[in-house]
């Protein structure tokens, strides 16, 4: 589960894991430990570029497309669950890495600047040529407080 939401997500994460354009998604982008900004500084971030201005993106390993992204309202626990299927890296290279962020892609973005981030996930790997399987289960939970 995510560690933070990031603050221009709030509030959207269910609208957003629902993919309601025509071509969107939901991408996941891996950053190296080395320099990670702290959990405050990061959420304040409102698209991927700001994110990458702040961190170091592991373009080795390279972006991951969300699959099976499924949005659940549950009304026992009052709240929305938002999963998707596991993510693999094969052959794994580069720096290690100490977090993955995941993000709104609106289908007519290519520039990061136009990219939402989400959600940020505490990962430590370091690549050694082998697979790496991130698994995933409930990215992010959005409930009521009141």
């Amino acid at each position: 589960m995510a560690n933070i939401v990031f603050n221009v997500a709030l509030g959207r994460l269910a609208q957003y894991g629902d993919l309601p354009a025509a071509a969107d998604s939901l991408i996941m982008v891996p950053f190296a430990a080395a320099g990670l900004p702290s959990d405050a500084t990061m959420r304040d971030y409102a698209t991927l570029a700001a994110v990458k201005a702040g961190a170091t993106e592991q373009a080795t390993l390279g972006r991951k497309t969300l699959s099976n992204v499924t949005v659940t309202v549950d009304n026992a626990a009052d709240r929305v669950a938002i999963d998707c299927d596991d993510v693999t890296w094969t052959a794994t290279a580069g720096s290690a890495i100490g977090a993955v962020v995941i993000c709104y892609k609106p289908d007519t973005a290519s520039a990061d600047s136009a990219i939402i981030p989400m959600t940020k996930h505490d990962v430590s790997m370091t690549p050694d040529g082998s697979n790496f399987t991130l698994t995933i289960a409930d990215f992010a939970r959005a409930s009521s407080s009141a």
